[in-house]
């Protein structure tokens, strides 16, 4: 996608493309900016060696505005979805507690890989499987 994105900017030329420049640069933006673990190193050289060419292509001073804008759209969204989490905090409180009881699981789970990890020799404690206390019907 970020190949057919250069090639529709070169194609359409200085003129024409900058009414798309914002549509363009969302994704690019997206993926200069992300965090996740996973990330790809090749799509992130080719985002920014698209938004160079971009660059080139346009001129500084338009890209510059272009590019500040996505910036400012994506920190909005950014924001309305931290603003929503904590409300939805507020107005749902055991939502929120599951998910909080969920992330420190999470966060114990991993603490242990990476303890086993780096010490091969220690085993972490793993819980233990309480199917049969399940199944019993205790009051």
């Amino acid at each position: 996608i970020f190949k057919f994105l250069g090639a529709i900017s070169v194609d359409l030329g200085k003129d024409r493309i900058k009414a798309y420049l914002p549509t363009i640069l969302t994704p690019l933006y997206r993926e200069l900016n992300s965090t996740y673990a996973e990330q790809d190193p090749t799509l992130k050289n080719l985002s920014q060696e698209i938004i160079e060419l971009l660059k080139k292509l346009v001129g500084l001073e338009d890209f510059s505005l272009a590019f500040s804008a996505v910036q400012k759209q994506a920190n909005q969204k950014r924001a309305l979805r931290k603003k929503q989490r904590a409300l939805q905090t507020v107005a749902n409180p055991d939502i929120a507690a599951r998910r909080k009881l969920k992330r420190h699981k999470n966060k114990a789970e991993t603490r242990k890989r990476k303890i086993e990890f780096l010490r091969p020799t220690y085993k972490a404690k793993r819980p233990r499987s309480h199917a049969l206390k399940d199944l019993a019907m205790v009051e």
